[in-house]
């Protein structure tokens, strides 16, 4: 069956729009007069077109709808069923109708894996080879819910990055706020009185005059050079190399290289154990665990371990050249290749090293907010001196 969009008149002549399943688009006018709808549009869903090729969901919403999708097919639904159910549930019409055009490949002869390789920005390729593997072993369902688990865990770690940033980002922007007010209505009075009695400012409230003049003289220029920097930066990640440079510069940096390396290994090796549980051979498991790797430098590491695992070498060699890779994760991963379980050591370390990372992330965000707000109290302090000085020095000058 084919999707469609439509636009239409109700009896009150109201618009509507909506999507329908129907064989075709004679049968979908059918259907629409059918309940009363006088058509305005119809335009068929194509699942290649660029309009949902483009989709992007949310990893909030991607858990979502995997864990829906994995606790209908538990019960044995069919996909088909199970994808229909799940649409009929979504409030967003653009997620609906990707939803359907998936399952009118599933019902076209495609495979549930080929059928969401139509829409990679909406389900990467993590996704497609887990769901392939489930097929082909059978526990699509509990590959499915692996699935959710591991969309719902990245959304946590995101929350907890956002939520430890929000106050200091709220008490910044209102610290702005009231500087701008004071510099716009308070300082000039202040310092037309020191200019007539020819009195000097603090030093404190000069500086203070002459970033706001800088920012007031030069803020837009100093905005654009911002924006064409950060456009360079993009425009050079383009460039092989130059994309290199940058991310084995981020590598080097004392604490935070070695802190972003070892949560991309991380989420390496937390890939491969779902990947590798799911049925996927370790090599093709390998390749598409380095696509979650954003750092170019540490995936060329990566993949030149992958390499040697396919010319023969145990999976435990090739990593331990990445420095990284934490020595106890090394430890379990050649352990599991000694007695012939792979998969479940690592899992075992993937689960360990993210409750160390999470809980070293956990004592950073702990110190990193009361440092943001130590940081910013100490400018806003300094800030409310150079005003408050001048104001307590007029009464000495009218006198």
């Amino acid at each position: 069956m084919a999707v469609f969009e439509y636009r239409a008149l109700n009896d009150s002549g109201s618009k509507r729009k909506g999507i329908l399943e129907a064989d075709n688009e004679r049968h979908a006018r059918q259907m629409l007069r059918e309940r009363g709808l006088v058509l305005l549009e119809l335009r068929r869903t194509k699942s290649g077109s660029k309009h949902f090729f483009q989709i992007r969901v949310s990893v909030r919403l991607r858990a979502v709808l995997i864990r829906q999708l994995a606790t209908l097919i538990d019960a044995g639904v069919p996909v088909e069923e199970a994808l229909s159910g799940v649409a009929s549930q979504s409030s967003k019409g653009r997620v609906r109708s990707m939803l359907l055009a998936i399952r009118a490949r599933v019902l076209e002869g495609y495979s549930f894996a080929q059928a969401l390789g139509a829409y990679p920005k909406a389900f990467p390729m993590l996704f497609q080879a887990s769901v392939q593997a489930g097929e082909e072993s059978g526990k699509l369902a509990t590959v499915l819910l692996e699935l959710a688990e591991h969309s719902e865990q990245e959304q946590t770690t995101q929350q907890k990055l956002q939520s430890a940033l929000l106050y200091p980002t709220l008490l910044t922007i209102v610290a702005i706020g009231i500087v701008s007010f004071l510099l716009g209505s308070v300082m000039p009075d202040i310092v037309s009185v020191f200019e007539r009695q020819q009195a000097q400012l603090p030093s404190l409230t000069e500086v203070l005059i002459a970033i706001s003049l800088g920012l007031s003289n030069w803020g837009i220029w100093f905005l654009l050079a911002i924006g064409v920097v950060v456009m360079l930066l993009r425009l050079s990640r383009r460039s092989k190399t130059m994309c290199l440079r940058q991310d084995q510069m981020v590598l080097s940096m004392p604490v935070l290289g070695r802190w972003l390396g070892t949560l991309a290994t991380t989420r390496y090796i937390a890939t491969l154990a779902m990947l590798t549980k799911s049925g996927v051979p370790l090599v093709l498991a390998m390749d598409i665990s380095s696509k979650v790797i954003n750092n170019l430098a540490l995936k060329q590491r990566f993949l030149m371990a992958q390499k040697q695992v396919r010319e023969g070498a145990s999976l435990s060699k090739s990593l331990a050249d990445i420095r990284y890779v934490p020595p106890m994760m090394l430890q379990l991963i050649s352990g599991g290749e000694r007695i012939g379980e792979l998969d479940k050591m690592l899992d075992k370390a993937a689960r360990q090293q993210m409750e160390y990372s999470q809980h070293r992330m956990a004592n950073f965000l702990t110190l990193f907010e009361p440092l943001m707000l130590l940081v910013m109290g100490g400018v806003v302090m300094m800030i409310v001196m150079a005003i408050l000085l001048p104001i307590m020095n007029m009464n000495q000058l009218l006198r």
